[in-house]
């Protein structure tokens, strides 16, 4: 009998978004006419980021009650049709080497190996190759029906098990992550909030001097130990900001327990 013709797997790109309409378009033209599938899941824009959307995909869902990042993937994955996701966020952008590599692990499809993508960001100015931010391999490919992303409502992971392979694609994602300092501040603060809610709910305790235990730690970390000072005053800023967010997490934690009102 003549073999049955071994046809190419299929590739979806889910993008979770709010408020995106000035980062969507730019992200989602470097995959443009190679991947098979978008898939848009937003939570609730206020701004054009439909708009944007549909002129690429018509494959665009809301759920603008806000379950947390991981619940709001496990949402967005439900809707994919495609043999293998590709996850990015709307600041990311596909570079040509890592377009060849993605496409290259879905034609292998292999059916218990899992990609991780190098990610380099765009920092006030400065691309950050030290710090620790760099090379900041993540999974963001994988066979669909494989697996997914945890429940954690913020620093959601995709669940790996011991059956499965990881294997790091070549070419890096250009990741924009702060448009500016207030950006920053806006976005820290609410992975903060996001992360004392999910440690309360385990029944855990913060204190301030945990805060600042940890903010020293992880300046120390990022500007002596991985380098930061070679990232010139970038690295230096950003190696201060992330201990200022690190110290307002605990600190964050630490008010929610003292927030219980005076009996009058």
């Amino acid at each position: 009998m003549p073999e049955t013709p071994r046809t190419t797997p299929t590739l979806a790109v889910a993008v979770i978004v709010k408020n995106e309409a000035d980062n969507l378009s730019a992200c989602l033209k470097t995959v443009e006419g190679w991947v098979d599938e978008i898939i848009i899941l937003d939570s609730g824009s206020t701004d054009e980021t439909e708009e944007v959307a549909r002129q690429f995909t018509d494959r665009f869902f809301v759920n603008a009650q806000w379950p947390g990042f991981g619940p709001q993937r496990r949402m967005a994955q439900s809707h994919v049709q495609s043999d293998f996701v590709l996850w990015l966020d709307a600041d990311e952008r596909v570079t040509p080497e890592l377009r060849a590599s993605i496409q290259a692990a879905v034609a292998a499809n292999a059916p218990a190996k899992v990609f991780r993508i190098s990610r380099l960001s765009w920092v006030f100015g400065r691309y950050i190759r030290h710090c620790g931010w760099y090379p900041d391999r993540v999974v963001r490919l994988y066979p669909t029906g494989l697996t997914g992303y945890d429940d954690s409502l913020v620093h959601e992971k995709v669940e790996v098990t011991d059956d499965m392979t990881v294997e790091d694609l070549s070419g890096d994602a250009i990741h924009y992550t702060y448009k500016d300092l207030h950006h920053y501040l806006v976005k820290s603060a609410g992975y903060a909030k996001a992360w004392a809610d999910q440690r309360k709910a385990r029944g855990k305790k913060g204190s301030i001097s945990q805060g600042i235990l940890h903010a020293l730690g992880c300046f120390l970390k990022m500007y002596v130990l991985k380098v930061g000072f070679l990232d010139g005053k970038q690295g230096f800023l950003l190696s201060l900001l992330s201990a200022h967010s690190t110290f307002v997490k605990y600190a964050h934690l630490w008010i929610m327990r003292q927030n219980q009102m005076p009996m009058d």
